[in-house]
């Protein structure tokens, strides 16, 4: 065994960690390695290819999570042996913290970057609807997308935002899109004219509003908020200042704040924007529990345009948006879809019919609302006395850093403690002033008891910032 461990076999180009996969990869195809046999402890191969052990845990970890090695607590890590009898899909956290091998390393990070969902079975209804789809596709295997063999998705789609005061909608005002970015793209593309349109955005916000306006040549024109959300003057001291075309909001689940702007605020900013003929994108993909406010399409219906998406709520993989244009104006976002992609692929409406109102769906969904309220209130627990907002059917938590905490220098001093999160500036314009916070999310990836292991290292930080750092 310990003449096929060399540090000549390190010898390619890019990180250690893959060097050491691919050298076990191909020790296990040339039968080095045979099926069942154990591989060297952690740090004992650490030590003999003459790396860090939190390298060659990674190694094993991802090595463990794609099915080739297995971890046994207590015993170490095997080559893995198939099971004929066991299915070849497994439902694989996104990330993990800990090296079974090494109780006491933990090398790989914990990813709060953006929020994962529990797996509570949709994987496996997924898998079952595919089998079905290839079976037997609906739509055929050979013609290009036509929007009637789309027509079962859109009404899956309205059926599935049945729970979204909406107002008066069909089928026909829906459009597919591949996930919530992709529509609010569509959305710009079908709205914006004009050499150098302006849209404006909440103080902070939701960073794909942004980058899609820019890939469009639009000025993006943050407007100021307090509690409640944008505030009616500022946003039309905003519409008089640009060319504003569009106002892009997340009223019901503000990203990154976890703020709720109230159907009196709402009113009043309608009546702003239709003062000044503007255009209202609500994007509401946050949003897992039942809405507390009348939608701003059922408010303004003849302006307001809609997106929400699977990707919170059921899995990000299918990359299944779903935009509800204002009364009159399905045509407009229909045309723009089509001659942008044609349509979504045949085997994914197929899919999407199935689906959006498979029985089982709803069910599936509250358990993992309830288990991501689980993941929030550990997180409460555990940093509850700092400036934390949070709601228990929100998959992220916004935290006001205390003095002594500039957002930049946590979120590399949380990087460094294994611990991904972002920090204020990526929700703010390019020359705003962000305040000192950040934002983590639920990852129900990793068991609970390494998120909370992952949020004490955020609390010892916390309790004790860098003295270089200036209040």
């Amino acid at each position: 065994m310990d003449t096929i461990w060399r540090p000549d076999l390190l010898d390619t180009p890019g990180p250690k960690y893959k060097a050491v996969m691919e050298a076990i990869r191909a020790r296990i195809a040339s039968n080095h390695l045979k099926n069942g046999e154990k591989l060297p402890p952690v740090r004992d191969l650490a030590w003999k290819l003459g790396i860090t052990p939190g390298t060659v845990a990674r190694a094993y970890t991802l090595l463990t999570d794609d099915g080739t090695l297995r971890a046994e607590v207590g015993r170490g890590t095997f080559v893995a042996t198939p099971d004929p009898k066991t299915p070849l899909w497994t439902d694989i956290p996104l990330e993990v913290d800990s090296a079974t091998h090494n109780s006491e390393y933990q090398p790989y990070q914990v990813n709060l970057f953006s929020p994962h969902l529990p797996s509570v079975g949709q994987a496996t209804l997924i898998r079952t609807l595919l089998a079905e789809v290839a079976a037997d596709p609906p739509s055929g295997m050979m013609h290009y997308p036509t929007r009637s063999g789309a027509a079962p998705a859109r009404e899956a789609a309205k059926a599935w935002l049945s729970s979204a005061p909406l107002g008066s909608f069909s089928a026909d005002d829906i459009v597919l899109s591949h996930g919530g970015q992709n529509a609010i793209m569509l959305i710009f593309q079908a709205l914006l004219r004009g050499r150098r349109p302006a849209v404006l955005v909440e103080d902070l916000a939701y960073p794909g509003f942004r980058r899609a306006a820019e890939l469009l040549r639009a000025d993006v024109i943050p407007v100021a908020m307090d509690e409640h959300g944008v505030m009616p003057d500022a946003l039309e001291a905003a519409i008089k200042a640009h060319d504003a075309q569009v106002f892009c909001t997340s009223p019901e689940v503000h990203n990154p704040t976890c703020g709720f702007t109230p159907e009196a605020r709402r009113a009043e900013l309608v009546e702003v924007i239709r003062r000044h003929d503007l255009s209202i994108l609500e994007d509401d993909c946050y949003r897992l529990g039942a809405a507390q406010a009348p939608s701003y399409r059922m408010l303004a219906p003849e302006r307001s345009w809609y997106i929400s998406s699977i990707s919170k709520s059921v899995t990000p993989a299918l990359r299944l948006g779903i935009a509800v244009a204002p009364k009159g104006q399905a045509a407009v976002l229909r045309r723009t879809a089509e001659y942008s992609f044609f349509g979504l692929a045949t085997p994914m409406t197929d899919l999407a019919a199935k689906l959006l109102i498979h029985p089982d769906l709803a069910p599936m969904m509250q358990r993992a609302r309830d288990e991501i309220g689980a993941y929030v209130h550990c997180a409460v627990n555990v940093l509850g006395s700092y400036d934390l907002e949070w709601r228990s059917d929100v998959p992220f938590l916004w935290l006001r850093l205390p003095e002594g905490w500039r957002a930049g220098a946590f979120v590399q001093a949380a990087e460094a403690q294994g611990v991904r999160i972002r920090a204020a500036e990526e929700y703010a314009c390019r020359d705003a002033r962000a305040p000192h916070a950040v934002r983590f999310a639920v990852n129900a990836g990793v068991g609970i008891e390494s998120y909370e292991r992952a949020l004490v290292r955020l609390r010892d930080l916390l309790n004790n910032p860098p003295e270089s750092i200036g209040v």
